[in-house]
């Protein structure tokens, strides 16, 4: 057969879904990415975004990564490992150490390379990563790439996971895995339970705080602050595609355990660095998470204020607590359909099917920003009752 054949039997199944109007896919935005965009001329609201602080379109964000380009140019040329180390990449790492009150930090080019690069480095032959099912892609990327054996346990299962925990070797090196926030339920993790497990069976713990990082918290640090246990989380992971409004990655804990990923993380040597822009940018967002509180305030406003105006309307959705709020459909048709009717009304939203999520589980993700205006949720509220009632997702 025929290397090519799967993508040539692939593709009429793209066609088919761009030609009728429900392909949901890279869609092209033509404006900046804020609490409105422009697709195809159309204005819609966005309710899809990871934008959770509004800090995108910030002039403050805009000045510092102009004055970067200015000084620097506009990328590194190389791996942070050689030639792509810039005293501005310091900087950021010495503050974000200091922001979440651990020893070192190491800042890689994306999220996702950060957790290949953590996890493929530290996990090695003889050792075991225990990860929750529903943990994000690059998590179970970045197992597959290591030499060391995985155990998943049940979404949240902290009985389950004691189960798995108690099969394992007492001389393996251990780590514990988690999401902070789960990015298509909007959930959190049980982690004061998952660190008394760790603490129990001898393992470390690290968590991807890719959506809780300037959500969560009462300084905006995350899952780790907002359960009071940051001493004993041993790494944290995040990202700068949310909160921090560009793109990079990086992971803060021990100096010496961040100094062997900085040496032994295949996805940060061989990578070329995070341009100037990038990190000047991280550096003003930085600042604004420190300095106000009432962005995250606010985000927590409008978060609980759609949350309660959805179930109120009778949708489903989940155990979602955070600015993540799924609405859960589990028919993959429907779902399409309901996202497809949402677009024609106005709101932009995620439909989210298998195998981003479990067979059955099909949803709607939509997220929340700090910046949408109280008239902008009526607004999505009105939609939101008028198409679900329209398509029979609510009675």
């Amino acid at each position: 057969m025929d290397l090519f054949t799967k993508c040539y039997e692939y593709y009429p199944i793209v066609e088919r879904a761009k030609k009728t109007g429900f392909y949901p896919y890279f869609r092209p935005i033509q404006s900046e990415p804020d609490r409105e965009v422009v697709i195809g001329g159309k204005k819609l609201l966005m309710f899809g975004s990871n934008n959770y602080l509004g800090l995108t379109t910030h002039p403050k964000l805009k000045e510092m990564a102009i004055a970067a380009i200015e000084k620097y140019g506009t990328g590194c040329t190389g791996s942070r490992f050689l030639n792509g180390t810039l005293d501005l990449h310091e900087e950021l790492e010495e503050k974000l150490a200091e922001f979440f009150g651990k020893e070192d930090c190491i800042v890689f080019s994306t999220g996702f390379q950060t957790n290949l690069g953590v996890i493929s480095s530290l996990v090695r032959k003889g050792d075991c990563a225990i990860t929750d099912k529903l943990d994000h892609a690059s998590i179970v990327d970045g197992c597959q790439l290591s030499f060391g054996e995985v155990k998943r346990f049940v979404h949240n299962d902290m009985n389950d996971l004691e189960k798995i925990l108690k099969g394992i070797r007492k001389d393996k090196g251990k780590l514990i895995i988690v999401d902070g926030v789960f990015s298509m339920e909007g959930d959190i993790a049980n982690l004061p339970e998952i660190c008394r497990l760790a603490k129990r069976y001898g393992c470390r713990v690290m968590v991807d705080d890719a959506h809780a990082i300037g959500v969560l918290g009462k300084n905006g640090r995350g899952t780790a602050e907002h359960f009071h246990l940051e001493e004993e989380v041993d790494l944290i992971m995040g990202t700068f595609s949310k909160s921090f409004a560009t793109i990079g990655g990086f992971v803060v804990g021990e100096k010496k355990v961040i100094t062997f990923i900085r040496h032994q993380a295949r996805s940060l040597i061989f990578s070329a660095s995070i341009p100037p822009p990038a990190v000047a940018t991280v550096l003003a967002a930085l600042e604004i998470i420190k300095k106000e509180p009432e962005r995250r305030e606010r985000l927590w406003q409008n978060t609980n204020k759609m949350l309660k105006g959805l179930k109120d309307m009778g949708y489903n959705t989940g155990n979602s607590c955070t600015p993540i709020i799924p609405i859960i459909i589990g028919d993959d048709n429907k779902t399409i359909q309901f996202w497809h009717n949402l677009y024609e009304a106005g709101l932009f939203t995620n439909p989210v099917i298998p195998p981003a999520v479990p067979p059955g589980r099909s949803l709607i993700r939509t997220s929340y920003m700090a910046t949408h205006t109280d008239g902008e949720l009526d607004q999505a509220l009105a939609i939101f009752e008028k198409v679900g009632k329209g398509t029979g997702i609510i009675p």
